[in-house]
């Protein structure tokens, strides 16, 4: 191949790596951005997740909250496997707590919130249980003081359930 057409063909490459870098996903969330100290970003699909279970916050932080998990954490909900295996990702939605216009004792999701996630990975973040965790807010990584709060509290709580608080929904 002559050279300028190496030359040419790794500009387009780069310009194709650079416009991935930049695209905004179809969810709203910025590609590529990862959480600090963990590296932890956004899996792509995690919206079509299957349900583990809901959760309503009481104020100061009023919100409502799903947790989902890929087939890997299903599975070991489902079987009851302690520790979560590798490869085990949650994801945590949650909104502002609303009253239903239409029907007054029922709530409705407001706002968002956050979208967290907790991924198992035992080698790569073994200092942390194995876990490490990505807290995003509108679409873009929380900072690091964060983000520093979450394994700590996981820790302290619920370290004899894999530092995990989410209980399978029946």
């Amino acid at each position: 191949m002559k050279p300028i057409h190496l030359a040419a063909l790794a500009v387009a490459i780069a310009s194709c790596a650079l416009a991935a870098a930049l695209v905004v996903r179809a969810d709203g969330m910025e590609a590529g951005s990862a959480s600090p100290i963990y590296g932890v970003t956004i899996p792509n699909g995690y919206r079509s997740w299957e349900l583990i279970a809901p959760a309503q916050e009481a104020p100061p932080l009023d919100e409502l909250r799903v947790v989902l998990g890929n087939p890997v954490a299903v599975q070991a909900y489902r079987d009851g496997t302690l520790p979560f295996p590798d490869g085990a990702v949650l994801a945590k939605l949650a909104w502002k707590h609303v009253p239903s216009p239409e029907f007054e004792p029922a709530s409705i999701p407001g706002a968002a919130t956050t979208v967290q996630f907790m991924v198992k990975d035992s080698r790569k973040y073994a200092v942390t249980g194995g876990w490490g965790f990505g807290r995003f807010i509108n679409g873009k990584p929380a900072d690091e003081a964060q983000h520093r709060t979450c394994f700590a509290c996981h820790q302290a709580r619920v370290r004899d359930h894999d530092r995990v608080f989410t209980r399978w929904a029946p």
